[in-house]
């Protein structure tokens, strides 16, 4: 099994790769002392690999605006060059993999803030976040029965109109909704989650 650092080692390689070749476009800064930044910096020739926010947002798979949502939520702590622009470390990737991941499986961003705030003060969150996981699983599962109540309605509702549509003479209404008022309304009585707004509706609600 490879190592953190081998693949620390094969990421280096492959930016400098790209920065010696070229392949990093280059801004020039105008005025007398005219400097040339790029998306990729290497400190002196050293292993400290310094990534400009679009690069880093490349390697990472995000957008630059996600990187800083993440920075204002807490999240990354990218630092600043002298000329103000934002530096991330190559360490950095595995941080924004991780959050992603999170998210994916239902933690939020205020949620990840803090549990990645312990953490980074050297705290040791780890059974609260087992304990949060587990209540997201029971949320989903209580989701996923409500779910298959509603589908089974649904499909005993669509059986009845299949049957009123095929006996239907032409322009002759069929009374669909009227019939489906008057059927015993199960997700009606369990308040259907079709109508709930789904995780990720509520989030991007939260943070508009």
């Amino acid at each position: 099994m490879f190592s953190a650092s081998f693949h620390a080692e094969n990421t280096l390689f492959f930016l400098r790769a790209k920065y010696f070749s070229g392949a990093v476009k280059k801004d020039v800064d105008s005025g007398t002392r005219s400097t040339v930044y790029n998306s990729l910096v290497i400190e002196n020739g050293s292993s400290r690999t310094i990534l400009r926010s679009a690069a880093f947002a490349r390697l990472a798979g995000v957008s630059t605006d996600t990187l800083r949502h993440y920075e204002r939520k807490k999240l990354l702590k990218p630092q600043r060059s002298r000329n103000g622009y934002r530096e991330y470390t190559t360490e950095m990737l595995d941080r924004v993999r991780l959050i992603r991941r999170a998210i994916s499986v239902g933690f939020t961003i205020d949620e990840l803030s803090a549990i990645l705030k312990a953490r980074d003060k050297g705290d040791a969150p780890c059974h609260q976040v087992h304990t949060m996981a587990q209540a997201k699983l029971a949320e989903v599962e209580t989701q996923l029965r409500e779910l298959t109540t509603v589908r089974d309605d649904l499909r005993s509702v669509i059986s009845d109109w299949d049957t009123r549509i095929t006996n239907l003479d032409n322009n002759q209404r069929a009374g669909l909704l009227e019939a489906l008022a008057n059927t015993d309304a199960v997700a009606l009585r369990n308040h259907s989650p079709i109508s709930k707004p789904s995780r990720n509706q509520r989030i991007r609600s939260k943070y508009k």
